[in-house]
């Protein structure tokens, strides 16, 4: 399919300064910010840099960046699941995952990550999507926050509703391992019945397997 990407730009005037929320970013753009130091949650600034860098370059990958001046200090990754994950076990060309979503601790409480996901839908051609964001508790940064990991779900659940993102049942090992970690997900309303079918056979993955293996599903 293609993958169109139309650009849109949002600011968030705070008592520390204004913060531009804009995107999907190219790479020549990537490589007019550098890193804050403060976005370490997945991997040390550098390396996360690095990985920006290749997620722009996926005819599918959408950046989404928060900025002062030239430094980004949250963003947010949209592209296909990886090769290894039961996401990709049945190819949905129009599923994508949110893959990575990070304010740097000096800036958060500004609503910086729900505006992320906010500008990320006011492109139209994401109605084509399904966009999915696994949820585990264990990633969560409950030492930083001194939330207790119902509160951190609650917030979660709530910066994910700015980008149309909503709980969904699933039969996923990982996900349904602790009542915490949930499957989020939005399905664009340009998404047809038939794609919606696939990934009905997806979300519960274990049983469509089950069924197919006594010939109840082909």
């Amino acid at each position: 399919m293609d993958h169109i990407k139309s650009y849109y730009k949002k600011t968030i005037d705070t008592q520390i300064g204004q913060i531009t929320i804009e995107g999907p970013i190219t790479k020549q753009q990537l490589h007019s910010y550098m890193m804050h130091d403060g976005l370490t949650a997945f991997r040390p600034p550098n390396k996360q840099y690095e990985a920006l860098l290749k997620i722009a370059d996926f005819p599918e990958g959408r950046i989404i960046i928060a900025r002062t001046d030239d430094t980004i200090i949250g963003y947010v990754t949209y592209l296909y699941p990886d090769a290894s994950e039961r996401w990709s076990e049945i190819k949905i060309d129009e599923l994508i995952v949110l893959g990575a979503v990070e304010v740097a601790p000096d800036y958060r409480g500004f609503k910086v990550a729900s505006t992320l996901l906010e500008v990320s839908m006011m492109d139209e051609y994401m109605e084509n999507y399904i966009i999915i964001s696994t949820e585990y508790y264990w990633h969560w940064d409950l030492r930083k926050t001194n939330l207790t990991i119902w509160q951190y779900r609650n917030v979660m659940e709530k910066m994910m509703a700015a980008g149309g993102l909503t709980p969904t049942p699933t039969d996923d090992p990982e996900i349904i391992s602790h009542p915490a970690n949930c499957l989020m997900v939005r399905i664009g309303n340009l998404v047809s019945k038939e794609t919606i079918a696939q990934f009905d056979k997806l979300k519960f993955l274990q049983r469509y397997k089950y069924r197919k293996m006594r010939g109840e599903d082909s």
